[in-house]
């Protein structure tokens, strides 16, 4: 059994990490930067160890950094949580080097899934339904017009190693590919150290649905249904929900067990997320990635099934069976959750970094807030400009909804620009309250 868990992570994830070990018994070490010396998740850990300057690359991301603190507390497990290093397969691999417990999947699943091109060869042979795109790697000019002209306009380019919407651009036509080919190129090299892509047929008319996995290093595999992500802007989630409101019994019955499929095709063991694009006129659903690591949106999941995700991670990583049957995982009720950032929405969500100088949570019956911040803390401009994540849970859609709207009119963060009016819009809208959305829904509707 883990003794020790250093979270190699900050803000809201490294504190949901460290309650959920507290909880389990398991003693915790709390990492954090220069400019999170005064953070609540150092606050709340039994250890906490600075590992460097301000910049995440001086710090969260400077894993070396990160190993030598493993070693100076005596943890014998690190929980990566989401960001960061939680894909990175070197990274899980020095874990393993150093006989450290990585409280997550192999680094073969995360090299398999992660790297996009791969993970399509791989549900190619697993007869998982792909959406119709290159093979492979575009190399040059000339393949990237065959490949175009066989899938046919709109085109979506993608970047191999990408993810958060980085490396992404749509194409109308053969010049408009050239053009954002050479764009995206230069992104996902920036983002990401490689600028390998491919290209994909763009479906406009889509909603994004995915299926939360846990899998065991038994072979056991299981999911948790499915998550509605369509409400997005720049391909960055901004609310979700669950279940999916427009899915029949059917059809979410097929789409959870194809994620099964797709995560035992890899021998894949943890939490993790199998995303899939849904194509509205069709009714057909199609893979996109896979996501190696617990999810942003996690609560959600744990709202409707009552299973804490992150404690099944470690008992997971400690070896021990997962102790869930298919049959006896059902879903309650609806949950929302909507994710707060320090941005100001009314100047094209430009970061907005600074002290609060007020924050009072909304509470009562079915809301849940998960965050790390409070009165007088300062939102750095180092890291991501998400501070709270807000979820609500109901016996149907609506209430969940109505309870929702009544939590973000309760909220109060002050000395900041935040996203709080922002959703409210969203809870407003007639077409969101009828659930006529796509991934387009926040351009279309909501900004000019």
């Amino acid at each position: 059994m883990i003794k020790k868990i250093l979270v190699a992570n900050r803000g809201e994830i490294a504190l949901r990490i460290i309650r959920a070990a507290k909880e389990m018994g398991i003693k915790t070490v709390a990492v954090y930067s220069k400019a999170d010396e005064e953070s609540f998740h150092k606050r709340v850990a039994d250890e906490s160890v600075c590992i460097g300057e301000a910049p995440a690359k001086e710090s969260y991301l400077f894993y070396q950094n990160i190993l030598g603190a493993v070693e100076a507390s005596g943890a014998d497990a690190l929980h990566p949580g989401y960001g960061f290093l939680a894909e990175n397969a070197n990274f899980a691999e020095a874990c393993e080097a150093l006989d450290i417990i990585f409280i997550g999947p192999s680094p073969k699943s995360m090299r398999q899934m992660g790297d996009k091109a791969t993970a399509r060869k791989i549900m190619r042979k697993a007869r998982v339904p792909i959406i119709p795109g290159s093979k492979g790697i575009i190399q040059d000019q000339s393949a990237l017009k065959k490949s175009a002209k066989q899938i046919g306009y709109p085109i979506m380019i993608k970047a191999s190693a990408g993810g958060g919407g980085k490396g992404m651009r749509i194409a109308n036509s053969e010049d408009e590919l050239i053009k954002n080919f050479q764009n995206a190129s230069q992104e996902a090299k920036q983002a990401f150290g490689s600028d390998e892509l491919y290209i994909e047929k763009f479906i406009p008319n889509s909603r994004h649905i995915e299926v939360q996995i846990l899998a065991d290093k038994k072979g056991n595999t299981v999911h948790l249904f499915e998550r509605e992500c369509s409400i997005q802007r720049n391909h960055q989630k901004l609310l979700e929900e669950s279940p999916c409101p427009i899915l029949s019994e059917t059809a979410r019955k097929k789409i959870c067990e194809t994620a099964v499929k797709a995560a035992k095709s890899v021998n894949y063991c943890s939490a993790g997320t199998v995303e899939f694009l849904y194509d509205i006129d069709s009714k057909k659903f199609y893979f996109m990635e896979m996501n190696t690591r617990i999810q942003v949106e996690h609560p959600v999941t744990e709202m409707i099934t009552n299973i804490n995700l992150v404690k099944k991670q470690i008992t997971i990583a400690s070896g021990e069976k997962l102790g869930l049957n298919q049959k006896n995982i059902s879903h309650q009720g609806h949950a929302i959750e909507c994710r707060i950032n320090a941005e100001d929405w009314k100047n094209n969500f430009r970061p907005s970094p600074g002290k609060i100088t007020q924050y009072i949570p909304p509470g009562g019956f079915g809301v849940r807030v998960d965050s790390a911040c409070f009165t007088n803390w300062t939102i750095q401009p180092y890291y991501d400009s998400m501070i709270a994540k807000l979820i609500t849970h109901g016996k149907t859609r609506n209430e969940a909804i109505n309870r929702m709207k009544r939590a973000l009119d309760e909220f109060v963060i002050e000395g900041i620009h935040t996203t709080i009016d922002f959703h409210k819009m969203i809870l407003n809208h007639p077409e969101f309250l009828k659930s006529n959305i796509t991934t387009n829904f926040v351009s279309d509707y909501l900004l000019d």
